[in-house]
């Protein structure tokens, strides 16, 4: 085994899950490389010296130079607002250290584009945080479809739905300012990586993007609460992804049903440890969805509990995160989803807005 010194940006939300994920991943996947906690940064050094403490960093900074920089930093995790993004990766990658970066890929296409050129000019490690693709469940979809168990795919509709901003009376935020960190900015780009990972690259699309609560107690909201996209996946399949911020009743409403001409696919976030199958198979007074209840045998379960169906967690999509990061260093492969993979998903996003402005089916390759 051998230590690799991790330093993180940013310890509030995504910065925590990912402090704990580096500090349990040894553990639990037994890695060859074991992170030390080396530094974490944030926006001040009373914060940041709040998050070493509780987060066990040996040391803290309020300068993301200084973390990039310092010798005992080996990989750099980017917890951090988009906009700080472009700086950091590509001055951890001149300095040929590996990056996670949490998603969507910077602040603009010509970040995420910048990124990825910086990204692949040094060949080293980088990745971009899609977390929910990796629980057992949405791994064994993934699995089932590639190896043509529903047969031809012929429909893929997605949805991520929250409703944090479904109450008008909710007042206004930085969440409601900006397209960043609209809707389009922050739910969709999870979905769109999943119907990326599970059909395979988009060829057009046909965007409308709305904002349902123009105004909120505290100021204007200038960006988006939900959007739907019509498109035409490369494969042939037609398919449909909804997005929202103000879609009541919803927690976490990361879905997704996958049609095929031998079976279909159902999953529903909020149960993360189940999948629903159905086989065109066997008279049809028997036929009808399974739900199956994720166990050893799915993958990267058994590590964290050897029952089946007794679950695992966000944290743990985090986890499985952190290993495969930590695996793509070790053996220089590139793992699912890399830089150019969070930039596939901006040039969706890009083209949907497009789309919504000239209220046409938009080709991705046009940006």
């Amino acid at each position: 085994m051998t230590e690799i010194g991790i330093g993180i940006c940013g310890g509030g939300y995504m910065g925590k899950a990912h402090a704990v994920a580096m500090a349990s991943v040894g553990a639990v996947f037994n890695t060859a490389l074991r992170p030390r906690l080396e530094i974490v940064c944030a926006s001040s050094p009373e914060s940041a010296q709040r998050y070493q403490k509780a987060y066990g960093f040996a040391r803290s900074t309020a300068d993301w130079r200084a973390l990039v920089s310092d010798p005992k930093v080996e990989a750099v995790v980017i917890a951090s607002p988009q906009e700080t993004h472009r700086d950091i990766a590509e001055a951890a990658f001149a300095l040929g250290k590996p990056v996670l970066c949490e998603k969507p890929l910077g602040a603009s296409m010509a970040d995420g584009a910048a990124m990825v050129a910086a990204a692949e000019a040094t060949d080293v490690a980088n990745m971009v945080g899609f977390n929910y693709v990796r629980t057992p469940a949405t791994q064994f979809a993934r699995d089932l479809i590639a190896r043509g168990e529903i047969g031809d795919v012929t429909w893929f509709r997605g949805e991520h739905t929250e409703d944090f901003y479904a109450d008008p009376k909710t007042p206004a935020s930085w969440r409601t300012q900006g397209m960043a960190n609209g809707t389009m900015g922050d739910l969709a780009p999870h979905m769109v990586n999943c119907a990326l990972a599970l059909m395979g690259p988009i060829s057009q699309v046909l965007g409308e993007v709305e904002t349902v609560h123009a105004e909120r107690p505290g100021g204007r909201v200038t960006n988006d609460d939900h959007a739907q996209v019509m498109c035409r996946f490369e494969r042939g399949a037609m398919g449909h992804m909804y997005f929202s911020r103000v879609a009541t009743g919803r927690k976490m409403g990361y879905v997704y049903e996958v049609s095929g001409t031998k079976g279909a696919i159902r999953f529903d976030q909020e149960d993360q440890n189940s999948l629903w199958l159905y086989r065109m198979e066997g008279p049809e007074a028997t036929r009808g969805f399974v739900k199956i209840l994720t166990g050893p045998a799915h993958p990267d379960y058994e590590p964290f509990c050897q029952g089946p169906g007794h679950g695992t967690g966000y944290q743990d999509q985090i986890i499985i995160e952190a290993r495969d990061f930590l695996r793509a260093i070790e053996t220089g492969r590139p793992v699912f989803p890399t830089f150019r993979d969070g930039h596939e998903v901006n040039r969706v996003i890009a083209a949907a807005l497009a789309s919504n402005d000239a209220k046409t089916w938009t080709n991705i390759n046009s940006f």
